[in-house]
C-alpha cells in the first residue's frame, strides 16, 4: 500500500511539472512536451495532478482532448480505486 501511495505522489508531481514545463516552453517558443506524453501521464495515474496544473497554469484548458479527456480519465481511475477498495477492504 505504501508503494502505491508513493507512486501516485510521484506520477502526479511529474504530471504537474510537465504541464508547467510545457506552458513555459509555449511562452518561450521552445520545444514542447508532446500531447501524447501528457495524456500518457494522465493515464498512468497522474490525472489529478494534471487537472490541478491545467487550471493553475491555465494551460491546455481549451483543447477538447484535455478538457474532456483528462477529467474522464480521472473519473475512470477514481471509480477503479473505489471498486478495489470495496472488494478488498470491506
Amino acid at each position: 500500500m505504501k508503494n502505491i501511495i508513493i507512486y501516485m505522489l510521484v506520477i502526479n508531481i511529474i504530471a504537474m511539472l510537465s504541464i508547467a514545463f510545457d506552458k513555459s516552453a509555449a511562452r518561450n517558443g521552445e520545444e514542447r512536451v508532446r500531447e501524447s506524453s501528457l495524456m500518457l501521464l494522465a493515464f498512468l495515474g497522474g490525472s489529478p495532478g494534471m487537472l490541478l496544473a491545467m487550471y493553475v497554469f491555465h494551460h491546455k484548458t481549451k483543447k477538447k482532448k484535455f478538457k474532456i479527456g483528462v477529467p474522464l480519465i480521472f473519473l475512470v481511475e477514481a471509480a477503479a480505486v473505489v471498486l478495489v477498495f470495496l472488494k478488498f477492504f470491506l
